[in-house]
């Protein structure tokens, strides 16, 4: 082969996608459906992408906040004339739009967060809260003296019914008649709208609180009335020190640097992205239980989760404090020891759903509809 042939060889491989051997430099775009300054989701990915950013002098990163979901193709248009070589599009709503993106751009690499469907330059990832909301669940179900529990959701998709019908079986194993109950406010980011929400939730009799809503807002109305709550996403403690228990935290910088990395060293390309799924959970480090970061459970509630006993099948006389982190130690270890959803499991309607010594499969929970027993309130969907 003579040299100008070998030229135009090299130059077709780079015009038709990413080198085998890796790209040397990689422009990474981002796509957030909140503005980045919500201190929920949206931040939370956004320091993740900072993190990244900083560790490597290959990779070059750019943001675009407050995307309307139904928008997000020609906000991957403006990436990709910016020059942007690998995309992130970070919300369940971003998802077909993303997948028709991909098709139209098959010389760039897409990976979408919460979604499901991929290609072979689209892959997606997910760092999962259903095990910690489990957690926040059982200590929960140990403070709440009124037996009613408030949950203000966002959206009433696969994932929110996921994460509250695990937080409901967390309640239920610590108190067996409690109930969660939930007020959908259809809204990502809204703060009036969770305040609303959150103080409706309260008029109800509802006395501790966890949402799925990017700002502190839940925290701050139950803390105003002297109410328990839990943290969302990014660290919430300083919001009401007096009164957030704990939450769920997320790493998300380590699915973007596992990501990012392989791409740079060929590993991943846009020609092998179809069978590329993260789901990332306590075991891979990309949640974590916690008020703030390295503080599992908020010093003022450790006494009382520890003088709350009861008497539990597996492990018999037992604090929920204990409970909590016998739990959690079996969750994050790689062998993976239990789940929240370890049959039997009944959805409110008394059926069963998950049978004795079964654990929910991947698919199943991705694409969860049902309600967990304990859960009050409208449920749109539900089988």
């Amino acid at each position: 082969m003579n040299v100008r042939k070998l030229w135009l060889l090299v130059a077709a491989l780079v015009m038709g996608g990413l080198l085998a051997m890796g790209a040397d430099k990689i422009k990474a775009g981002f796509i957030y459906v909140g503005p980045i300054g919500d201190y929920g989701w949206t931040h939370a990915h956004d320091v993740a992408r900072r993190i990244v950013d900083e560790q490597y002098d290959w990779l070059e990163t750019v943001y675009i906040e407050s995307v309307p979901e139904g928008e997000v193709e020609t906000y991957i248009d403006q990436l990709v004339r910016q020059g942007c070589n690998v995309i992130f599009t970070t919300s369940f709503g971003f998802i077909d739009g993303t997948f028709a993106a991909a098709q139209r751009y098959p010389n760039v690499i897409f990976a979408h967060a919460s979604g499901f469907k991929r290609a072979p330059n689209m892959a997606t990832y997910m760092a999962d809260f259903y095990q910690v909301y489990y957690l926040n669940g059982l200590m929960a179900g140990a403070l709440t003296k009124t037996g009613k529990i408030g949950y203000v959701g966002a959206f009433p998709i696969p994932e929110l019914k996921r994460h509250i019908s695990a937080f409901t079986i967390g309640v239920r194993e610590v108190n067996p008649t409690a109930e969660v109950h939930v007020r959908w406010i259809y809204e990502w980011y809204n703060p009036a709208a969770a305040k609303e929400a959150t103080e409706a939730l309260i008029a109800e009799g509802c006395d501790v609180f966890a949402f799925t809503e990017d700002s502190p807002t839940v925290i701050q109305v139950a803390a105003e009335r002297g109410l328990a709550s839990f943290a969302h996403y990014s660290p919430m403690y300083a919001f009401a020190p007096d009164y957030v228990v704990s939450g769920q935290l997320v790493h998300w910088e380590v699915i973007y640097d596992d990501f990012l990395v392989k791409v740079h060293e060929g590993v991943y390309t846009n020609k092998n992205l179809t069978h590329v799924d993260y789901w990332w959970l306590l075991a891979q480090k990309a949640a974590e239980l916690g008020a703030e970061i390295g503080m599992p459970v908020n010093p003022q509630y450790v006494a009382p989760l520890q003088g709350y006993v009861i008497d539990h099948p597996t492990f018999g006389r037992i604090s929920v404090y204990d409970l909590v982190f016998v739990r959690y130690n079996q969750m994050a270890d790689p062998g993976i020891t239990f789940d929240p959803f370890e049959g039997p499991v009944y959805d409110r309607k008394g059926n069963l759903v998950v049978p004795a010594g079964m654990w929910m499969s991947y698919d199943h929970l991705i694409t969860m509809e049902w309600a967990a027993d304990g859960v009050v309130g409208p449920w749109p969907g539900e089988p």
